[in-house]
This record gives structure tokens, sequence and C-alpha cells, in this order.
């Protein structure tokens, strides 16, 4: 059994992982980090745990945590690059769930996250947890940095396109629309639920910081720099990311060609499913599972592709992802514990 401990056990990301860990033949949950209810069985803070897991949470303390075989870091933007060294040090696999380790350059992460990093050493050492692209890469890894949910959904929708020639690098437009899970479990006024129903708006227009992340993953797809223009949306449901991707064709193809050049990409990928021509996802199809689904039209009058991808962003797009990557590390079926069907009801 690997043993295992998830530091921040009680955000959205966070309880995601315990509840699919929790069910996971082949994992055993040791501990269950979290300051604000030190002390508190799981079961009590969320109590939908009664008589599945009674373990009590704890605050860090990193020589119990070197009893475990992995780390998961499910801490905010900044937090996890101060405790993730130590760590390594004491001979864990570290799954980290913020920011702090997906960027290749580390002036980016410094640009775009507005701080230093106190870890370039090991920044230079992390890999990139997105199992359908590097998963040679995550076998042998000790620290992945685990890709965010709008960019797991965007990176996967564009990346073929764009890596068969058949997609320009110009000009990409992504248009992105989550539910509130995304925000976190924090208080802010505009996440109160009279702020979020019958409300639909963008926020952080040319300025979303996973804007950087994409890019950096359809660079290595396109070959040379890509920029694109990221605009992400708050919509009124729980969970689910749905992105419409806008890219220019080098030359003409139908819709059914493109389709094909999908299948192809992602032929051996279990958990990425692409659609037939004629079809596009819906995020009820893909809640509550590690799927992503990928449509794809090519509107013929512009020259254009329009990829449409669907995931769940507290699933495939956080703790569903984080939990391929551990299997990949240590050696299971990377289905396991997380091959479910979606919710869809």
């Amino acid at each position: 059994m690997i043993k295992t401990a998830v530091l921040g056990a009680t955000g959205y990301a966070g309880i995601e992982l315990v509840r699919i860990l929790s069910g996971h033949s082949g994992a055993d949950i040791r501990i269950l980090g979290s300051q604000s209810f030190d002390g508190q069985p799981i079961s009590e803070v969320y109590k939908n745990f009664a008589h599945v897991l009674e373990l009590n949470c704890e605050k860090l303390d990193l020589d119990r945590v070197s009893e475990c075989d992995v780390a998961f870091t499910a801490l905010p933007h900044g937090a996890s690059k101060d405790v993730i060294p130590s760590l390594i040090e004491r001979g864990l696999k570290v799954i980290d769930l913020s920011g702090d380790f997906r960027y290749d350059d580390i002036e980016v992460y410094e640009k775009w996250y507005n701080q230093k990093h106190s870890s370039p050493e090991l920044l230079k050492e992390s890999v990139y947890g997105l199992p359908e692209l590097y998963r040679d890469r995550i076998k042998n890894a000790r620290l992945i940095g685990n890709p965010g949910c709008y960019t797991t959904c965007s990176i996967l929708g564009a990346y073929p396109v764009l890596k068969s020639g058949l997609g320009s690098s110009e000009n990409i437009i992504v248009d992105a629309k989550s539910g509130v899970t995304g925000a976190g479990r924090g208080l802010a006024l505009a996440y109160h639920f009279c702020e979020c129903t019958e409300n639909t708006k963008a926020y952080k227009v040319a300025a979303h910081r996973h804007t950087s992340e994409i890019e950096q993953e359809l660079s290595k797809a396109a070959g040379r720099e890509v920029m694109i223009s990221f605009t992400p949306h708050l919509i009124p449901q729980k969970r689910g990311i749905l992105s419409t991707i806008y890219v220019n064709l080098n030359k003409k193809c139908t819709t059914e060609e493109l389709v094909e050049v999908y299948k192809e990409f992602y032929k051996d990928e279990y958990f990425v499913r692409v659609k037939n021509a004629g079809e596009l996802p819906e995020t009820k199809h893909v809640a509550g599972s590690n799927f992503v689904d990928i449509g794809v039209v090519v509107d013929e009058r512009l020259n254009r592709a329009v990829i449409v991808s669907a995931l769940d962003n507290i699933f495939k797009g956080a703790a569903g992802q984080a939990v391929q990557n551990m299997n990949i590390m240590f050696g299971l079926d990377e289905k396991t514990g997380i091959a479910n069907a979606g919710f869809y009801l």
C-alpha cells in the first residue's frame, strides 16, 4: 500500500483527493493536513465521510509526514514551495497542486505570480504532470507540478491541431467557463450564492495566471513561441470547465479529417474521449470523473478549427489527475481508483 499524506486536505481540491484516495485499492491515507481544523475528525468537517474515514486532521509535522511515501500538497500558491524542499529531503515523492512547480522558466513564474521562487533547483527538476504528454518522465519523477484546471482543458484541446502542423500558432483564442469550485473554498463576496446564481461573468481578462501555463505547453506543440488570448468566465454551477478554442488552419481540411487527427493523437489515452463529427462535449458528461471530452468543428468559411473540450475542474483538473500521476509514479495501472463514469445527474 502507498502511504499517503494530503496537506491542505479540507479545501475543495484536497477533500476531493481524500474522497478518491479513501476508495483507492492501493492507497493508505495516513495524514490529513489542515491548519484550520487541527484535531477534528474529517467526518465532522465533511459529514459525507461518516463511516468511511474517521481520521483526524492535524497541523503540519514534517517528521510525521516523513513516514509516508507520497505527499499531495493542496496548499495555496506560494505556500507549497516553502514546504516541498523539506519533504523531498525526507525522501518523499511530492505531487503539488499549486502553481509553484509547473514552470520551465523561473522568470515566467515570478512574473505571473508576482513573487520570488525560493527553490529554483527543484523547479528545474519538477515534471509537468500531464500524463497524456509526459507519462515517461512522470514515471521516474520525485516532484510533480500538477497542472491547473483551465490549463489541462485548454492544452489537451489545442495540442493535436498544433502538433500536427494543421493549426497556426498565431491568434489563438481560448474562451473558457468554470464552475464556482474552481475559486476554492474561500468566502469572498464574489462567490456567495446570490452573487453567482443566475449570473455569468468574465474575469481577469488578458491577465489570468493560467495563460502563461497554457502558452508554455502549446509552444512545445507548435515548435515556436505561442501567445494566446485567454478569457475565463465564472458560471453558476459547482463543477466543470468548458473551453472553446479557436485556431486558424494552415490548410483546408474538413471536420471529419480533423476528428481523425485527434482520434489518432489520443488513440491510446483512456481518459481522453474524442467525439465523432457532429458531437460536442458537455460538462455533465465529465463531472465527477477523470475524463476529458473533446469535440472539433472546422468552420470552412473562415478556415478555422473550433475545438470544444470539457472536464471536471476538481477531478481531472486537480485531484483525479494528481492520483493518476501517483499511480504512474508507483507503477500502478494509472486508471486505479479513477476509472469511474461521471455523475451525469
